[in-house]
């Protein structure tokens, strides 16, 4: 099993920035990469970044040059910093860590843009 715990979000104001964490702990052995996803009400969720054990990015189209997701190995712990955030990110974000047969999801953050 492995557990995760975010952190980070927040009410931030249209062109604000907000950093999530995700800590990782138990068996992450079998994780090979760890990414955020985000689901707004009435939709579907959605991949918004990746990165491999091996520090390979993957993002959506609609957050490249935006957001940058980044991880500490030593701490166990992944990043997505979001800066000049848009009302269309308020979703709940939810970190992931992925192995071969298993994915792990943690319980999401609310981030809200909003005047």
């Amino acid at each position: 099993q492995v557990q995760l715990v975010e952190s980070g979000g927040g009410l931030v104001q249209p062109g604000g920035s907000l950093r999530l964490s995700c800590a990782a702990s138990g068996s992450i052995s079998v994780i090979y990469a760890m990414g955020w996803y985000c689901q707004a009400p009435g939709k579907q969720r959605e991949l918004v970044a990746t990165i491999t054990s091996g520090g390979t990015t993957n993002y959506a189209d609609t957050v490249k040059g935006r957001f940058t997701i980044s991880r500490d190995n030593a701490k166990n712990t992944v990043y997505l910093q979001m800066n000049s955030l848009k009302p269309e990110d308020t979703a709940v974000y939810y970190c992931s860590a992925i192995g071969a047969t298993v994915r792990y999801w943690g319980q999401g953050t609310q981030v809200t843009v909003s005047s």
